[in-house]
């Protein structure tokens, strides 16, 4: 299906508890405060309602987000030298402790995707490091995630991330108690994707699928909001260096189904078209440093 769960991930239970009650502080702060650090040219920062909407949907996603990456600062050669999705992240003033912590949690979900993508080249029949050669700097994001409750929006649909695959290689996911989340499968049925205390769910981007040849499949999901509780979520998007080039891994006898593809082009044309910012000149001045 191109989803599961994980635990003993690596990941300390303590570090997740202590992001998601961030998360909390940052998402009931006033708009003014997370306007400070709004979404960056270089996807970095808070995204707010509206500001995102799932290719093929009419409707924009009823969430906000806080996006930082690998922390880089303004002296960074690949940063300077124009759109990689390298950028200094942007920390609120208001929350002190945010950078050391996400900075952490990041590093640890990373370490844990990679080991995923070696034992994934393994299961191949490819060598171990195929996928993981150009990770030294890699693309990867963080993402929280907060729903508001339907009952407390004048939106009133249902749906708080409309159906759709995610368009790197990996994603890693932490829920809280709410659930919403679920999985389209082949049948065209959704199924449910619960909550399981110390777990991570784990899904297949579009990157990955073809970097796969196809053998592992990137599978249409979407987030249903609660009538009452708002919920929270954690993802990590796990991609390579901007430069790699997605050469699909094949076996003997084999034909690639895909052209090589730079991970560069392939993500920023899907960011293209996902977030409103990318083409309306709404990315915040200042986030552009």
């Amino acid at each position: 299906m191109g989803f599961f769960y994980i635990d003993n991930h690596g990941i300390p239970q303590h570090e997740i508890d202590t992001a998601f009650s961030l998360a909390r502080q940052f998402f009931h702060a006033t708009p003014e405060e997370k306007h400070e650090v709004a979404i960056s040219a270089n996807h970095r920062g808070w995204l707010e309602i509206g500001a995102a909407r799932m290719y093929g949907s009419a409707q924009p996603d009823l969430k906000e987000s806080f996006v930082w990456g690998l922390d880089v600062d303004e002296n960074d050669e690949d940063y300077r030298a124009g759109d990689r999705l390298l950028a200094p992240n942007r920390w609120p003033a208001f929350l002190p402790g945010m950078r050391e912590i996400l900075v952490r949690y990041f590093q640890a979900a990373q370490d844990c995707g990679e080991n995923l993508l070696r034992a994934f080249a393994l299961g191949l029949d490819i060598p171990q490091d195929y996928f993981v050669k150009s990770f030294d700097k890699p693309i990867s994001r963080g993402t929280l995630i907060w729903y508001p409750p339907r009952k407390a929006t004048k939106e009133l649909a249902s749906l708080g991330s409309s159906a759709h695959t995610d368009y790197g290689m990996l994603t890693l996911l932490c829920q809280d108690d709410v659930g919403g989340l679920q999985v389209r499968q082949s049948n065209g049925a959704w199924l449910d994707v619960p909550p399981i205390s110390g777990t991570l769910v784990v899904n297949i981007g579009d990157l990955l699928a073809r970097w796969s040849n196809g053998r592992f499949e990137s599978t249409p999901h979407r987030v249903i909001r609660s009538d009452d509780r708002e919920r929270y979520s954690m993802a990590m998007f796990v991609d390579p260096n901007w430069d790699a080039v997605l050469q699909p891994a094949t076996i003997p006898g084999e034909r690639a189904r895909y052209e090589p593809v730079l991970c560069a082009d392939y993500i920023t044309a899907r960011f293209n078209e996902a977030f409103a910012y990318r083409d309306s000149g709404r990315a915040d001045d200042a986030g552009e440093t």
